[in-house]
């Protein structure tokens, strides 16, 4: 793990508690959900106002993963180790990996106060199978309830990869809600029942608050109300987190370096775990259109970037190099491909190399010294959130690195629903934004998420969450047999690596900018329990669910 931690003295910390409850006891207001002692305001990054949406399986989810809605058990990405219980108690698989059984708990109602069972497990599991777009991990099985308290899910064939997607990345809902739902797929389920340490309390456009559940079967959380700001964007946050008016956002503030100066009370974290990378609409057969469906233009575009350049202009250095192949360069260096062209994308631009790959695909410049063909000029739109200021500098500096390669690209600024509905709808031709990791420390679910057949859709449906609409059947048997073979057996899985990161790499869907710098700046004055290089129990980004419900459920108020 690499990651870097902004430390503070304890008597600065004493002066920074008291200085931000005092601001944030100022700007509280009326309405219940002040900042109080007891209340975490956050900042997800977010541009423009709220759109009450909180069904975990939307594309355009605003909250609940974790909070609300939990998963079976929560794994902890950064580290490899054994999962933790939420709502199972333990699982097994049987010797061929055909048959889960997972024991559940006995002491759980939802927050209507109805009991939690086996049932509602089953039918959370036979329901995204229905629906394809709710599907985003793929799930293959079928599940029965044993009894009440246990759960048997079969697969057709040998499926242990499927472990941590079933038991880490599926939210349980309620039968007695949700089976009354025509279509849930399409429900934005304003008014959300969970299981979860959170419930929701109220909301507005502007903000709303999640309260502890009382009746939570492993106690109520400390943190008695959490609430989220709708802000413009990163100058906004780092003008709010200056006020301390919020206690934890994960994004860009200036000088990085010095946020315990410059922010008395606060720390700041940064763990290089998502990739930062330009999304494509990439397939016409799925109705992409635009000159970025050609893979020569995406392979020109990933030789002409200057990614140190980009690094130093956008992300204030806090980012790392990338793989082409996707596997992350530190975590998982040792699975990084021996066939891939370059193990590492290019820091430097070749310009050279980008005129070389279109001349040879039938592009010429035109009297502008912009490459066309058939009369047509690479011109793109790259779709950017307002008020995400380092995506926006990066795509800036990225328009005038490809202009002197005879691409012209142009940012498009829109909010953030926009932006998110473009997205899963498949309505753009460049797109900036990040690829997420699974549930464990194995670059297989990144794969099955962002380049499987079994999460796309064609443009105008909600494809989740391969946005590229870009595959390969080559990669799809290679996923296929990966869920089959153990994850001990390191040469078997190496050959579909091999494989997948290839195809990736010639293909380019996802053109890799650089790893990203999550960077996290948080309140340490007003609570504690924060993870840290030492103790890094989830990965610490506030939008990052269901790693952020761990902490939420971590954290206390400073005495």
């Amino acid at each position: 793990m690499f990651l870097q931690a902004n430390r503070r003295r304890a008597r600065t910390a004493a002066v920074g508690a008291v200085a931000a409850a005092a601001l944030l006891a100022g700007c509280s207001g009326g309405g219940g959900s002040g900042a109080s002692d007891e209340t975490l305001v956050v900042y997800t990054g977010q541009s423009g106002d709220y759109q009450a949406n909180f069904n975990p399986y939307s594309p355009s989810v605003l909250e609940g993963p974790g909070t609300i809605f939990e998963p079976l058990f929560f794994y902890n990405l950064t580290k490899d180790e054994e999962p933790a219980p939420r709502l199972g108690t333990e699982y097994s698989w049987n010797e061929d990996g055909t048959e889960l059984s997972v024991s559940l708990r006995d002491d759980v109602t939802w927050s209507d106060g109805e009991k939690f069972t086996a049932d509602d497990v089953v039918f959370t599991l036979d329901m995204i199978t229905k629906h394809p777009t709710m599907n985003g991990t793929g799930y293959q099985g079928r599940a029965e309830a044993v009894d009440a308290t246990h759960v048997k899910v079969t697969f057709d064939k040998p499926s242990f990869t499927e472990g941590p997607q079933v038991l880490g990345r599926i939210w349980i809902v309620p039968q007695h809600i949700w089976g009354k739902i025509d279509d849930p797929s399409k429900d934005v389920m304003k008014k959300p029942v969970g299981t979860g340490p959170f419930a929701l309390e109220a909301f507005k456009a502007q903000a709303f608050t999640l309260k502890a559940n009382a009746g939570y079967w492993d106690g109520e959380p400390a943190v008695k109300k959490i609430r989220y700001l709708s802000l413009s964007g990163n100058q906004a946050g780092a003008d709010a987190l200056a006020a301390g008016k919020i206690d934890w956002q994960t994004g860009p503030v200036p000088e990085i370096d010095k946020v315990e100066k410059n922010y008395p009370g606060y720390r700041a974290i940064t763990v290089p775990m998502n990739q930062t990378v330009l999304m494509t609409c990439a397939a016409t057969d799925k109705g992409c259109k635009g000159p970025q469906t050609d893979p020569a233009v995406r392979k020109a575009i990933y030789h002409a970037l200057d990614r140190t350049q980009i690094n130093k202009l956008a992300f204030q250095g806090t980012s790392f190099p990338i793989s082409p192949g996707f596997a992350l360069p530190e975590r998982d260096r040792a699975l990084i491909s021996d066939d891939l062209e370059q193990q590492l994308a290019p820091m430097e631009p070749d310009t050279a190399q980008a005129a070389e790959v279109l001349e040879d695909a039938g592009y010429r410049k035109n009297g502008e010294g912009i490459y066309a063909k058939d009369g047509e000029p690479l011109e793109m739109t790259v779709k950017v959130v307002t008020g995400w200021t380092d995506y926006i500098t990066a795509v800036d500096t990225m328009g005038q690195q490809l202009k002197k390669a005879g691409i012209k690209v142009t940012a498009q600024q829109l909010s953030w629903n926009e932006w998110s509905d473009a997205r899963g709808q498949g309505e753009f031709e460049l797109l900036i934004d990040s690829l997420y990791q699974g549930p464990a420390p194995d670059p297989y679910y990144l794969y099955n998420y962002f380049f499987s057949s079994a999460t796309t859709a064609k443009v105008g449906e909600a494809a989740n969450p391969n946005f590229s609409r870009w595959t390969d059947e080559t990669v799809d048997q290679a996923l296929d047999e990966l869920k089959e073979i153990s994850r001990e057996d390191t040469a078997e899985r190496q050959k579909r690596f091999d494989t997948i990161q290839a195809a990736i790499e010639k293909g380019l869907p996802y053109i890799p900018v650089l790893t990203g710098g999550t960077t996290s700046e948080y309140n340490a004055g007003k609570f504690t329990g924060w993870p840290t290089e030492d103790n890094m129990y989830a990965f610490p980004a506030v939008w990052s669910r269901p790693d952020h419900s761990q902490i939420f459920m971590n954290l206390k108020p400073a005495e």
